[in-house]
């Protein structure tokens, strides 16, 4: 890991709004940034554009380059950041693994739980690596936090956590990346801070449900608190800094997927609300709905640790399409009486 490094060598993995987002980010701090598509039609359409396909076309920086090959994204840089959907991140890293440095940092900026292994995103990312490069010992950063592509990439500034267990990576993606638009903030807590950047999306697709049922800020207030007892819970079951469940990634991004228009999450559970069928949701969102991809892994981890997570129970069986809308908020208001409290 390159202490002395100040202008970074970067590739990002992933062409959608996001990706995109923080590439023009970190080509304006200074960084040789190359992002990956797997669509020639995509690298060819944003190399003839050079804007962001988002509404009001941010622009995309002609220095950046584009291109459809793993080899040219992730060779000989400091950094890698995967941006792709949580569902492909094992077969990125697989991609990836042959042409890492042994000392590139592994930036994950997607947040998800995967089925079956309830890896993190960090986790699924080095484990491929470890296994296909027996020389290398991957060293991954979790980056979360409160930020919307649709505001970083006009330059609204935020701020957000780099987690990890190494903390000279931590401090190393901290000043690379922090700037005028973008304050970041160091976390040891990487496995808690990926916990809440998965939930979180579980708990907005309640509050949309909510909203599609005509219900208003109270509502949505209280799912969000309640949210985040949940998140807790699991979170102390599993060893988790209680100060992370107060911070950015939890709290932060929290507050801005369950009440922002831009939330993809928000969108698709409004319509499923209003009675929109799942599929038909997730299509008129055009986009990833990573609380549904979470949904699975985020009940199955509970059930293992003995953990009650009412709302993702009743948003499963809404997605599910087993109760009504209307029936999950029944017996949520209709659950035993108990004192307030993470463990209530």
């Amino acid at each position: 890991m390159a202490e002395a490094v100040r202008r970074a060598r970067v590739g990002v993995l992933g062409s959608g709004a996001w990706g995109l987002a923080l590439a023009r980010l970190f080509s304006n701090e200074g960084h040789d940034v190359v992002v990956w598509s797997e669509s020639e039609q995509v690298v060819e359409r944003l190399d003839a554009t050079r804007t962001i396909p988002l509404p009001g076309d941010p622009d995309l920086p002609a220095k950046i380059a584009l291109t459809t090959s793993v080899e040219e994204a992730a060779s000989e840089k400091d950094v890698v950041v995967f941006v792709t959907s949580s569902r492909f991140v094992r077969s990125m890293a697989a991609a990836a693994a042959p042409y890492l440095r042994p000392d590139t940092v592994l930036v994950c900026a997607t947040k998800g739980l995967e089925e079956g292994t309830f890896d993190t995103m960090t986790e699924v990312i080095a484990g491929e690596v470890a296994r296909l490069r027996p020389d290398v010992e991957p060293v991954t950063v979790a980056l979360s936090g409160p930020s919307h592509a649709e505001e970083v990439a006009f330059d609204m500034p935020t701020c957000i956590v780099a987690a990890s267990y190494s903390e000279e990576a931590a401090l190393l993606v901290q000043r690379l990346f922090s700037g005028d638009v973008l304050r970041v903030y160091t976390s040891a807590d990487i496995h808690g801070v990926e916990l809440c950047g998965a939930i979180k999306n579980v708990i907005a697709l309640a509050c949309g449900i909510a909203r599609g049922l005509g219900f208003g800020d109270n509502s949505s207030a209280a799912l969000i608190t309640r949210g985040l007892a949940e998140m807790r819970r699991l979170g102390t079951a599993l060893g988790c800094d209680q100060e992370t469940f107060f911070g950015l990634a939890c709290t932060g991004d929290l507050v801005v997927t369950a009440g922002s228009l831009h939330s993809r999450n928000l969108r698709c559970g409004r319509m499923l609300g209003e009675g929109v069928p799942v599929d038909e949701a997730v299509a008129k969102v055009g986009a990833v709905v990573e609380g549904l991809n979470a949904l699975p892994a985020v009940l199955e981890l509970a059930a293992h640790c003995g953990v009650e997570m009412p709302i993702c129970e009743m948003v499963d069986l809404v997605v599910s399409g087993k109760i009504a809308p209307e029936e999950a908020t029944g017996l949520l208001m209709g659950r035993e009486l108990k004192p307030e409290g993470p463990a209530a």
